[in-house]
């Protein structure tokens, strides 16, 4: 693997156990799906690709897609144990995590409004929604 520390290993497709998942979530304070973990792990198993980060047994990083495979690839999550951060692991994850849709027009995602999110995005050539050229866009969410 070219962007992540050499005891660090991908695998992808692997969809690790509920207590993995547990961990890592909550490991970056993400209750908010751990709170329903049932609902996560389906989340998971129904995502279009999934990329996880291993030290040794332990997961230490994860980045799915939900995608049609044409159209739209929408990365719906990527985390990295806070002990992991700052080693590439992120970056590798989401390069591996966006790899299958290649050919596909759009690449989406959603995060925080802080300063590291952004320029981490944009390191990896993303913009945001106000800063596409040919502008005109808007983006909207609305949460249950």
């Amino acid at each position: 693997m070219s962007g992540t520390p050499a005891d660090v290993r991908c695998s992808a497709g692997r969809i690790p156990g509920a207590k993995d998942v547990r961990a890592l979530y909550d490991s970056v304070g993400w209750s908010a799906y751990t709170d329903d973990l049932d609902s996560l792990m389906r989340g998971l198993a129904g995502s279009a690709h999934v990329v996880t980060a291993w030290r040794d047994e332990r997961l230490v990083g994860l980045a799915r897609v939900i995608s049609d495979g044409h159209t739209i690839a929408y990365l719906q999550d990527v985390l990295v144990d806070p002990e992991h951060q700052r080693r590439g692991i992120a970056s590798e994850l989401v390069c591996r995590a966006f790899a299958p849709f290649a050919s596909v027009r759009q690449h989406i995602l959603m995060t925080d409004a802080e300063e590291r999110q952004r320029a981490f995005y944009e390191s990896l050539g993303f913009r945001e929604i106000r800063d596409v050229p040919h502008g005109g866009m808007r983006g909207f969410v609305r949460f249950s």
